[in-house]
């Protein structure tokens, strides 16, 4: 047999070693390991801070705000500050047209001197009521003595008790009449104090001192002051000490306790981290859209003045902090390497996991000579934060772990296969 295939070879030596060559290739081929279209990223165990955070959005807002407003009517005059306006307790801030009010406290200062003088006529009243019965209860008493020696008839003793009585009942009257004329004093005196109150209130007073923040009114507005005081400034009394007001959801609100740092950020200074310090958690929900979440109140000082009220801001409550632990980003505890290169351990673990006879626990994939198999690691962690988490035990420092799978098409393979179901099983 070996003898006829060399005499084949011998005739045919052009398909000899075209048929080599295809054998060869074929055998290559099946031998030789299969090109990978992707690899794995790696990250570097290392020491260093983890902190865990809960994030939120919130309000800059000033520690204490005064909203002034105007107690009577009228159409503003003048208004003596602007926006952003430092101003003294006591200071005026605006006008309201006083023509009004002052009719009204010349009226009423008329209405208290025709009282006053009312007063003075029935005390005059009750002075000449006295003299008459004064004279009176003298004729009664002599007519009554001249009757007892026969020189004065009944009928004149009568009409003398009469003269009497009427002279009693009329200073009586006028005595009613000088406590009438004294309650007229005081009707006009308040009413007098009303209108002078009312004329102070036109001259719009700061009652703190402070910066105007809001101005609502210009000269020229009409003001009307019903049920609602109207509001014309807003005045924030310190603007060196600010605070955050942040909206917390319902399910991160247990973690945020009092005097936890909060580093927070705004828009108009998106590189600089502030500082501030949890003040107040509020316990009133706060429902919106069948979302319910809780206030958090935090300090900030704000001596530079770079913090306006108003901002946006956006916060990270840090709720746990551990310093200089052995970390790896969390990505690494969520990843799982492809189902073909997975080993023997990860498997019998994620089957026991499936069918419910192994406990939670957390794993990750470390590096070994062979780029594409990768050995199990099972780990204690501590504090978890959102970009590092704290590793207990089972890992050291300087160890590589895998914490995603890279791809090696062109742009153009990765969105076709992208498009298709492909069962790219590298996270979990």
């Amino acid at each position: 047999m070996l003898q006829r295939v060399r005499s084949w070879v011998g005739r045919h030596r052009f398909w000899s070693i075209a048929i080599a060559l295809v054998a060869g290739l074929l055998l290559y081929n099946i031998l030789s390991p299969a090109s990978r279209d992707y690899e794995y990223v790696l990250d570097t165990v290392e020491r260093g801070d983890v902190n865990r955070v809960v994030s939120a959005s919130g309000k800059v807002r000033a520690l204490n705000t005064i909203n002034v407003g105007a107690e009577v009517s009228g159409q503003v005059t003048q208004v003596f500050v602007d926006y952003n306006s430092p101003v003294r307790k006591g200071q005026l801030l605006a006008l309201i047209d006083p023509t009004r009010v002052q009719a009204r406290v010349q009226q009423g200062e008329a209405q208290l001197a025709l009282a006053r003088a009312g007063l003075q006529q029935a005390q005059a009243n009750v002075a000449k009521a006295d003299n008459d019965l004064l004279i009176q209860q003298r004729n009664f008493t002599r007519r009554k003595s001249l009757a007892g020696n026969g020189f004065v008839s009944k009928a004149d003793l009568d009409a003398a008790d009469a003269q009497l009585s009427a002279a009693r009942a009329a200073a009586s009257v006028n005595r009613a009449q000088v406590s009438s004329a004294r309650a007229q004093i005081s009707q006009a005196s308040a009413e007098l104090s009303s209108a002078q109150l009312d004329l102070s209130r036109t001259r719009i007073i700061a009652p703190s001192s402070g910066v105007i923040i809001n101005k609502l009114v210009e000269p020229g507005s009409t003001v009307t002051a019903g049920f609602q005081t109207p509001n014309l400034f807003e005045i924030a009394t310190d603007i060196t000490q600010m605070q955050i007001e942040a909206s917390v959801d319902e399910a991160d609100i247990g973690q945020v306790k009092v005097g936890q740092p909060v580093n927070f950020s705004v828009d108009s200074y998106p590189d600089t981290i502030f500082r501030a310090t949890v003040r107040q958690v509020r316990q009133a929900a706060v429902e919106n859209q069948n979302v319910v979440s809780y206030l958090v109140i935090a300090d900030v000082p704000n001596l530079d003045g770079k913090l306006l009220p108003g901002m946006t801001a956006n916060v990270d409550i840090i709720t746990g902090s551990r310093p200089k632990v052995v970390r790896v980003p969390s990505s690494a505890l969520r990843f799982r390497p492809r189902t073909a290169d997975l080993p023997d351990e990860a498997r019998d673990s994620e089957k026991k996991r499936s069918d419910g006879a192994g406990k939670p626990g957390h794993m990750v994939f470390v590096s070994t000579e062979d780029p594409y198999r990768p050995a199990m690691r099972e780990v204690t962690i501590g504090v978890e934060g959102d970009e590092f988490t704290e590793i207990v035990s089972g890992l050291r420092p300087g160890e590589k772990i895998l914490v995603r799978s890279k791809s090696l098409k062109p742009k153009k393979d990765q969105e076709d296969s992208d498009n298709e179901d492909g069962g790219d099983d590298s996270a979990s």
